[in-house]
């Protein structure tokens, strides 16, 4: 499943999915979301459908409902648009480069804290 980026309604409705870190039904990010707009419930189901189509949300039937959840993590998935925007920004060390430049100090330790995470459970 390729990265990239979600519908308008789409986004809002992985995020409420995402926040919530346990599976899901219609009825929930419908209450969630019509508490804030004038939304139909059939928008919201096929909006979640559309979702499971796509690859984004993963469900199983209880009784009469899907209850839904991601495929991917937030982080996860944003680490596929990373991942993307490195590959296809033209020459991927420099486009590293000018990222990490961008980064603030916590940022950078954060970055440094993962490449020695990852260098030690890299077997040689």
């Amino acid at each position: 499943m390729a990265a990239r980026g979600f519908g308008e309604l789409e986004a809002v409705v992985i995020e409420r999915i995402w926040d919530r870190a346990e599976k899901t039904t219609v009825r929930e990010i419908f209450t969630d979301l019509s508490a804030e707009r004038d939304i139909a419930y059939t928008t919201v189901m096929s909006t979640m459908d559309n979702l499971h189509r796509k690859g984004w949300l993963q469900r199983e039937r209880v009784g009469k409902a899907y209850h839904y959840w991601p495929s991917l993590t937030r982080e996860e998935y944003s680490a596929q648009l990373m991942r993307e925007a490195l590959g296809s920004g033209g020459r991927s060390d420099l486009v590293l480069a000018h990222f990490v430049e961008q980064m603030s100090p916590e940022e950078s330790d954060g970055l440094r804290a993962a490449l020695r995470k990852l260098s030690r459970a890299k077997p040689k």
